[in-house]
Formats: structure tokens, C-alpha cells, sequence
């Protein structure tokens, strides 16, 4: 599966579970260590928790699986690193503190209109 393909898969089970400020990031042409950011909020830790669930149930049925999951227990900020795609499923406030999104200011979004 391409990079690009999973991305879409992400985006999609994150917009599922009502996940929201979705942000996919093309990191292709600036940098070696991901392909694509996908970046989304959920309004609770429980939500934040049941986007990864989702996003991990998802990628499992397409037999894909993350390298890793950081931060569950705490939901505030979940990272799922699928190597060619990192997911940071962020508690609202936490978002706005770290400003991914910000740092990753030149590398243009995906708009892969979710249903």
C-alpha cells in the first residue's frame, strides 16, 4: 500500500469517529523521515482514545500495523508511527500548544474529501 493510501485510510477512521481540524501534511519534498502527518483533535481524552482505536482497528482490517503507539493512557496526545506516516491525535488544548501544523508551514495539505 502507498504512503498516500494509508494516509486516507487514517484520515478517514479518524473523520469517523467525529475526529476534527483534520490536517494531513505532504512531508514528501521536506523531510526523510515520514512521508505524510496526519493531525487531528478530539474534544476528551476518551474521544482522542477512540480515534486511535479506530484509526488502529482500520489499518488492521488493511493489514497494516504502526511501529509504535505512544501516549494512550493519557489521551492528550497519541502518536501512531506508521513509519511512512506519523498520526498525532491531540486533546484539543494540547494541539494548540505544540503547533505542528505551524512548524510543518511550507509542506502543503492533503484534501482527500472524506465522507
Amino acid at each position: 500500500m502507498t504512503s498516500r493510501n494509508l494516509a486516507k485510510i487514517i484520515a478517514q477512521a479518524a473523520f469517523d469517529i467525529k475526529g476534527f481540524d483534520l490536517n494531513v501534511i505532504d512531508l514528501r519534498k521536506h523531510t526523510s523521515f515520514a512521508d505524510f502527518f496526519v493531525i487531528v483533535n478530539g474534544r476528551s481524552d476518551r474521544q482522542v482514545q477512540a480515534i486511535c482505536n479506530n484509526i488502529l482497528e482500520k489499518t488492521k482490517a488493511k493489514k497494516e500495523s504502526p511501529n509504535g503507539v505512544e501516549g494512550y493512557n493519557a489521551g492528550h496526545w497519541i502518536l501512531i508511527d506508521f513509519v511512512s506516516v506519523v498520526v498525532h491525535v491531540f486533546y484539543e488544548e494540547t494541539r494548540d500548544f505544540y503547533a505542528l501544523d505551524k512548524l510543518w508551514g511550507d509542506a502543503p495539505s492533503v484534501d482527500f474529501k472524506l465522507k
